[in-house]
């Protein structure tokens, strides 16, 4: 870069204000350091130099910049890239937030030019640029967490399809169920809130850059060429909204808020499975943590964990709520509070879906004890209610019926299929030898063979038909 390109003015200082032309006062050190948000918004610098350097191509497209003056800006933002992520730039809380701290390195570094480079744009518009690539990327990495635990969950539902724990309603037990349609009902779960990012995504996917300050600029700038160097969808359709709106920040907080609903509804099963009353799994030790008194304890510390992040990530969604709920239009700088939040829930939930990808193939189950569970509570005895219904009993008599044997049952101490046939004929003559057959726990979970049932055959089916879904994914790299 020659010499003759650096500025011959006074040089801006890391404590000179990029905007200080109308104040006759330096702001209070205090004030400073208070609304200053390059301890936290620093992250999105990789962002925030993509953007610069589409910025700049367009600006030199539409005739404002010349080619030379691209050039160095572009170079200068690759070098100020290599400094932030070797750690030798020196950020400045003087010059407030990332934007400023990278156009005062870039104007030092190459002089006149890097002064241009703000040309057609606000930094009302440049932190929505930012925030909205940085996004989009985090999606992106969040969809792939999601599939990889997918990938485990489906992993253990086929190897337990023929797995046979009690299904629990109001926790008390129901009806027998296969382990592999349990994990599968999770599979279900993750898939919606797979598509909720998907569908956020798109929203998230538009471009502000351009908008300026809020009314867009008198320059002939080509927003849709900046969009399409940047891989956004479109540019955005109103200048005020462009910089002035977070709702896709809140939606995504949203939708992750839901995810995490889901972890933390199985994290609290993982807990109550690993406790000596269920006893139904085992989780490796690498997942779990001691006492410093209690010398015989393993405690599920991950699913615990991560049940309690839950509540911080629906604070951050409150938090985004609040923060919006009385701007008016455009921006203001309540919206630095934005960053945050969002940070805060991105990380969150990678974390909680690294911890679940990592531990959820590794579930050891115990099957004595889940089937030891499954017999008692008279789980099957909506089977003998639905035997005496193909018998051709009204299924409200066969409802009665079968309390009746249930009422015996408690009083003596024996599950429906310990009563001799003797026993179960006392409370109705419809019923024949070949009950037993539908009193089994086995028995009860193959009859529900249909789409959507416990049955081993509909969970190996719906494995596979998911593996095809989770490779077409992959295939056009919806991640």
């Amino acid at each position: 870069m020659s010499e003759n390109k650096k500025s011959t003015d006074t040089e801006d200082t890391e404590k000179d204000k990029l905007w200080g032309g109308r104040f006759t006062e330096s702001t209070d050190a205090f004030v400073e350091a208070f609304t200053a948000s390059i301890n936290f918004d620093k992250r999105l610098y990789e962002h925030d130099i993509v953007a610069s350097k589409a910025h700049a191509q367009m600006l030199h497209k539409v005739g404002i910049l010349a080619k030379d003056e691209m050039q160095d800006i572009l170079s200068g933002l690759d070098e100020i890239q290599q400094e932030i992520e070797a750690g030798t730039l020196e950020w400045s809380v003087q010059l407030e937030d990332i934007h400023m701290n990278i156009e005062a390195r870039l104007t030092d570094k190459i002089g006149i030019a890097g002064k241009k480079l703000h040309t057609g744009r606000s930094r009302n518009d440049q932190v929505a640029t930012d925030i909205r690539l940085w996004l989009r990327q985090q999606i992106d990495y969040i969809s792939s967490e999601i599939v990889r635990l997918q990938q485990g969950l489906l992993q253990v539902a086929k190897r337990e399809a023929d797995t046979i724990l009690p299904g629990f309603t109001h926790l008390q037990v129901a009806q027998p169920i296969s382990f592999g349609h349990h994990m599968m009902a999770w599979y279900e779960m993750l898939k919606r809130d797979f598509e909720r990012l998907q569908d956020c995504r798109k929203r998230v996917n538009i471009m502000p850059l351009g908008a300026a300050a809020l009314a867009g600029t008198s320059y002939p700038i080509d927003r849709d060429y900046t969009a399409e160097l940047l891989g956004f969808e479109c540019a955005s359709a109103n200048s005020l909204d462009s910089v002035s709106d977070r709702d896709f920040a809140i939606e995504f907080v949203s939708a992750a808020s839901l995810l995490m609903m889901h972890l933390s509804r199985f994290s609290e099963e993982l807990v109550l499975w690993t406790s000596a009353q269920f006893n139904f799994i085992n989780l490796p030790d690498r997942f779990c943590t001691g006492s410093s008194i209690m010398p015989q304890k393993k405690n599920p510390d991950v699913p615990e964990l991560i049940r309690g992040k839950t509540g911080r990530v629906y604070g951050d969604l409150m938090s985004l709520l609040t923060l919006m709920k009385s701007q008016p239009l455009a921006y203001n700088k309540d919206n630095q509070e934005d960053k945050e939040p969002l940070f805060d829930t991105v990380d969150t939930l990678l974390g909680s879906l690294r911890a679940f990808a990592d531990m959820i193939p590794h579930i050891e189950t115990r099957k004595d004890s889940m089937r030891t569970a499954a017999m008692q509570g008279f789980s099957t005895a909506t089977d003998l209610a639905d035997y005496l219904v193909r018998k051709g009993m009204p299924f409200r008599d066969a409802h009665e019926v079968v309390g009746n044997a249930v009422a015996f049952g408690v009083k003596t101490g024996k599950d429906l299929s310990e009563m001799s046939l003797q026993e179960l004929q006392a409370f109705s003559k419809m019923i024949g030898q070949d009950v037993f057959e539908v009193l089994t726990l086995e028995g009860s979970v193959a009859a529900r063979d249909h789409l959507g049932g416990t049955s081993a055959a509909q969970v190996r089916k719906r494995v596979e038909e998911a593996y095809i879904n989770l490779q077409n994914i992959q295939a056009n790299d919806t991640l």
